[in-house]
């Protein structure tokens, strides 16, 4: 796992803009020695041995070139795919013990020098505000929330065509979704933008909502099984598929998605 010391606290403050670099340095210095200046915070998020709902989490890290601790809790199947033979006793020992209180006993959980964070939304938010990826002003950051609620409202309607209990009406939903409802709803999404140069959603840089609509739409094993209908919903919505593609180009992603271990979710 990723895990080491984060900086100081006003280095940390101070990354408001993307600074390139190697993704590999990143895991460098996150795996060795315990030098650490008396003002320096520690980050540990603790999930599933899976991508699931800390991947943001994880990519805002790695975005920021924030080391950090990468705990993730194993899992097994009695039959593989079959959630209710899912097996993860660290987790359920952790959860005994009242580790994941703060979180109501689920995971995912971030600490910050020991103080506790649950929900996935919240922990990403927060991340966001801390490491400089919520715009350059109130106004941004509130356009930036929008469009990750937006995200949510379309995960919710994806879910309902999912959900069909006919498998042929399923199928038909399904396709329906692809071909039909999911270009409408990213032109939707396009048209509330607001006014900028791009290529990145709101302002000049990157930002929370250009993580979350990236492993939606288009990350590697991101949110869709079917990653080529939905890579190919947004072909028709410039600015949706500039701001993917800036993403797509950011070389501490790029390593990521190399390096980071395949999951089955």
């Amino acid at each position: 796992s990723i895990s080491a010391r984060i900086g100081a606290r006003s280095f940390r403050r101070s990354l408001q803009t993307f600074l390139p670099g190697s993704a590999m340095s990143l895991f460098q210095c996150c795996s060795g020695g315990s030098n650490v200046a008396p003002d320096m915070a520690t980050y540990r998020l603790t999930y599933f041995d899976a991508r699931g709902v800390g991947e943001i989490a994880r990519c805002l890290f790695v975005l920021a070139k924030m080391p950090y601790e990468d705990r993730r809790f194993p899992m097994s199947f009695g039959t593989p795919g079959d959630f209710s033979t899912i097996k993860r006793p660290e987790f359920d020992l952790a959860k005994a013990g009242g580790e994941l209180d703060a979180s109501l006993g689920k995971v995912p959980i971030l600490e910050v020098d020991g103080k506790k964070i649950g929900q996935s939304k919240a922990i990403e938010r927060f991340l966001a505000r801390e490491l400089g990826f919520v715009g350059a002003s109130n106004v941004e950051a509130a356009q930036i929330e929008q469009l990750c609620e937006t995200v949510i409202d379309f995960k919710a309607a994806y879910t309902k065509a999912k959900d069909v209990k006919d498998p042929e009406a399923k199928e038909q939903a399904v396709k329906k979704w692809f071909d039909e409802d999911l270009p409408a709803n990213i032109a939707l999404a396009e048209a509330s933008l607001p006014a900028g140069k791009g290529p990145f959603l709101v302002g000049s840089k990157v930002s929370l909502a250009d993580v979350v609509w990236y492993v939606f739409l288009a990350a590697p094993k991101g949110f869709f099984d079917n990653t080529e209908g939905a890579r190919a919903a947004f072909q028709k919505a410039p600015r949706m598929k500039a701001a993917m593609e800036a993403i797509e180009k950011i070389p501490e992603l790029q390593e990521w998605f190399k390096v980071r271990k395949d999951t089955m979710f």
